[in-house]
């Protein structure tokens, strides 16, 4: 399962996960940006960042594609150019954007599975981050060098960056899935595992 997949890729603990040394600073006001992030099953991206002290919304769907493909069983057949993603509206005055891909690569997935993430196999659920601009493509894209060089992982990070042209946002029973079914075997070993580590390792990052 993930869990365990993921748990084996890093060469050291999620405590000890480096911050992005070429993040942007927090913003001096509240307000609203968006990150959209894929990292295989969108339930089990989306169940973390719901947790975490800033993020005002997460919304599950789809980006890479088109209109007429952003649709599930489309999506599930690795046809179409769509990853499953998550839209994280966050408030960039308490959290920023590279404290976001700090959760994706050191809880929310593992970043050196090409196509895949542990059992679900395909382009669909492929490592990526949609970069909305300039500063999110330059912040994501020294982190990866950052990771890279560190050695964090035991193999290379294959995650891509990909310019977003838009989100489509997937099903309405697709949405909060693994916070509504946490008993559901497939949420039960792979998401539940993923929330346990960031309660465990960053529990001071979480909302009150």
């Amino acid at each position: 399962m993930v869990g365990s997949l993921f748990g084996g890729s890093l060469k050291i603990s999620p405590r000890d996960f480096p911050d992005a040394v070429n993040d942007a600073a927090l913003a001096p006001a509240s307000g609203k940006a968006l990150a959209v992030l894929a990292g295989g099953c969108f339930w089990c991206v989306e169940v973390v960042y719901r947790e975490l002290e800033g993020v005002l919304e997460v919304v599950s769907g789809y980006s890479g594609g088109t209109a007429a493909t952003a649709d599930y069983e489309m999506v599930c057949t690795g046809r179409t150019e769509h990853a499953e993603v998550i839209q994280i509206a966050y408030d960039p005055s308490k959290i920023t954007f590279g404290r976001l891909l700090k959760i994706f690569f050191s809880v929310a997935h593992d970043p050196t599975q090409l196509n895949r993430q542990g059992n679900d196999i395909g382009p669909q659920y492929r490592s990526a981050i949609f970069y909305s601009d300039d500063e999110q493509k330059r912040v994501a894209e020294a982190y990866i060098q950052q990771l890279d060089a560190a050695g964090v992982f035991k193999s290379p990070i294959v995650t891509r960056l990909e310019s977003l042209s838009e989100f489509f946002e997937a099903e309405a029973y697709h949405q909060n899935y693994a916070a509504l079914h946490p008993q559901q075997g497939y949420i039960a070993a792979v998401a539940m595992p993923k929330l346990e580590k960031l309660r465990a390792y960053f529990g001071e990052q979480l909302k009150r």
